[in-house]
């Protein structure tokens, strides 16, 4: 074989090589929601890998989950999640409650669609307890189970422990870029006991909750090219609580303020300055996955916790 041939297959092998590498991004991300937990519970319960997760990353206790542009959406979790994972407020995405009356998810979609444009060959999966994640808000995974309570379990702790150990094989097993993992207990917990840090079941119901989180990073640790992959793991709620509820609780900061985490190499420790969202979840990955915003997509949110040349770096 000439020469001229074997570097003419060589150019050919090398551009395969890159165009693959271009396919997914250099970065990847993991997206924890903890249903219904307040950020004052944070201080009192022994949760040692949410606290982790904490010293060595970006922190707000003061997040809002209420739009500004006169929307009417209650504080609830259809609302919530439709928030933190498209990236703008009810007044784009319609979901204004749990019944999902109006949906404009195609215009305003999950932020897996966001990551599948940018990378076509990114691998996505959300994995989840609460049903209406699951059939309605998610778009663009590769792969979606749903780990919803069965009807003779008191309780979603079993449901979360499945959903974590789902999470954690696919951690062991697969190669995903982008990862969204949502826990339900401490969220029924406070509906059949009480929203509050002084609620025993509560408190624990979050300690438990810590315990699949735990479980969940060990996993992503142990990866074997967890130190080249450049992971953000990124911690919201929906909501918070007052008494066994939290519906109409837009004017209550025990309901309407609740705390994130942004964590990782690209993340600036210590308290995120200035306001910070709901809708910042999504604008924080895409920013960390190297994915430039483009303004069609009109999403409401902007990059929080992050280093200030994280997202360059990933591009």
């Amino acid at each position: 074989m000439s020469l001229k041939i074997l570097a003419a297959c060589a150019l050919v092998l090398l551009s395969s090589l890159v165009g693959q590498a271009a396919e997914r991004p250099a970065s990847r991300v993991l997206v924890i929601g903890i249903d219904g937990c307040r950020a004052d519970a944070l201080k009192v319960a022994k949760i040692p890998h949410l606290k982790a997760l904490i010293d060595v990353g970006a922190f707000s206790e003061a997040t809002n989950i209420v739009g500004t542009r006169g929307d009417t959406a209650d504080t609830v979790s259809g609302p919530g999640w439709s928030n933190v994972l498209t990236g703008v407020w009810a007044d784009k995405h319609g979901v204004t409650n749990n019944n999902f009356e109006v949906m404009h998810y195609d215009a305003f979609p999950h932020f897996f669609t966001h990551v599948k444009e940018a990378y076509p060959g990114a691998k996505t999966y959300s994995y989840c307890v609460w049903p209406p994640i699951h059939e309605k808000i998610v778009r663009s995974a590769d792969e979606t189970k749903l780990f919803a309570r069965a009807a003779d379990e008191g309780s979603c702790a079993a449901a979360d422990t499945r959903c974590a150990a789902q999470a954690v094989e696919t951690l062991t097993k697969g190669d995903p870029d982008a990862m969204f993992v949502y826990l339900e207990n401490v969220d029924d917990t406070g509906h059949r006991k009480g929203f509050h840090p002084t609620v025993p079941d509560y408190v624990q119901a979050l300690e438990e909750v810590d315990g699949k989180v735990g479980q969940v990073i060990d996993a992503l640790h142990a990866r074997p090219n967890y130190a080249q992959e450049n992971w953000l793991v990124i911690v919201a709620t929906d909501h918070g609580g007052v008494g066994t509820g939290h519906g109409g609780g837009r004017m209550n900061p025990e309901v309407n303020t609740v705390f994130l985490i942004v964590s990782g190499a690209d993340a600036a420790p210590g308290k995120i300055a200035g306001p910070t969202n709901h809708v910042d979840v999504v604008a924080t990955a895409l920013t960390h996955l190297g994915i430039a915003i483009k303004p069609e997509w009109g999403l409401d949110g902007h990059a929080v916790g992050l280093k200030a040349d994280a997202g360059a770096k990933a591009k």
